[in-house]
């Protein structure tokens, strides 16, 4: 199995195809063999996994998804990296390369598609440039056992964020709302070339069987999140105020009663049931205006 990781191998077969790495691609390749291995080992990963991968890049973690799961599909946006996985992984198969942008595949019919009896999960070194919509979209599918990434530290630290800390943000809820994040252990910027700028973090997100919540409207309830974190170190009711001008001052003082909130409540304070409790009295006073 061709080491991607030993850059005394990755640079001659990079040059050989003439690749270079491409900014706008977010492109960042691991030279440290042990952070693919210990992902695709914290990933949980054995004969009875299918795995969706996000960009597989030269393959470095391609090759230790393969070695474990049952069947790897592997989505990759870049075509000048086909001659270079073709060597680099071409000889598993278990393996299946996707051409195309991730952000365009239907999820759940590719999982259906793909793994079929397998147990479905994701597994990314995403681009920092697209992790939120590539994360919103892997959790939107709605059908994956678990989604492991590695992003950003500061991403990370804002997924997993608790109420009332300075991470917490609506798209922290949005995290939490479909999974339960567990960071698992950083990646110093010296184990990728190039360099990136920053510290990366390793995260698994268990995807949630059940949300134990009285949520009417999901879509309320998203909105109702945005408008809270709409301006920030404001009051929930200044913000309710303004994300939702349909309810008034009047009724926004409401609803925020209603949901047994006090006040002067910030939204940055509250927690998925509180959430759940302000977006339901929102859609009780919305269908009587």
């Amino acid at each position: 199995m061709l080491n991607v990781c030993d850059l005394n191998t990755m640079r001659p077969l990079l040059a050989r195809e003439g690749f270079h790495f491409s900014k706008a691609k977010g492109q960042n390749f691991l030279t440290a063999a042990w952070v693919p291995e210990r992902i695709a080992q914290e990933a949980g990963i054995d004969r009875d996994t299918g795995v969706l991968e996000i960009g597989p890049g030269v393959g470095s973690l391609t090759q230790q998804l393969c070695l474990r799961a049952g069947k790897v599909t592997a989505v990759e946006l870049d075509t000048r990296l086909a001659p270079i996985l073709k060597e680099s992984v071409g000889e598993f198969d278990n393996l299946h390369l996707l051409w195309g942008d991730a952000l365009k595949l239907d999820l759940p019919a590719l999982v259906r598609e793909e793994f079929d009896t397998l147990r479905p999960v994701a597994c990314a070194n995403l681009p920092y440039y697209i992790t939120s919509p590539i994360l919103s979209a892997l959790l939107e599918a709605d059908c994956f056992d678990t989604v492991t990434v590695m992003v950003q530290r500061e991403v990370a630290q804002r997924i997993a964020a608790a109420p009332g800390t300075g991470e917490y943000s609506a798209f922290s809820l949005f995290c939490q709302y479909y999974a339960q994040p567990e960071p698992l252990f950083p990646v110093p910027p010296d184990c990728f070339v190039p360099r990136p700028k920053v510290t990366s973090q390793v995260l698994r997100l268990r995807v949630r069987k059940e949300r134990p919540w009285d949520i009417e409207s999901r879509d309320l309830f998203f909105r109702t999140v945005r408008a809270a974190f709409s301006m920030r170190r404001k009051t929930l009711l200044n913000c309710l105020s303004s994300g939702f001008p349909e309810l008034g001052r009047e009724g926004a003082a409401a609803v925020i009663a209603e949901a047994g909130l006090p006040p002067q409540v910030r939204g940055e304070t509250l927690d998925i049931p509180a959430f759940a409790a302000l977006s339901n009295a929102i859609r009780r006073r919305l269908d009587h205006v």
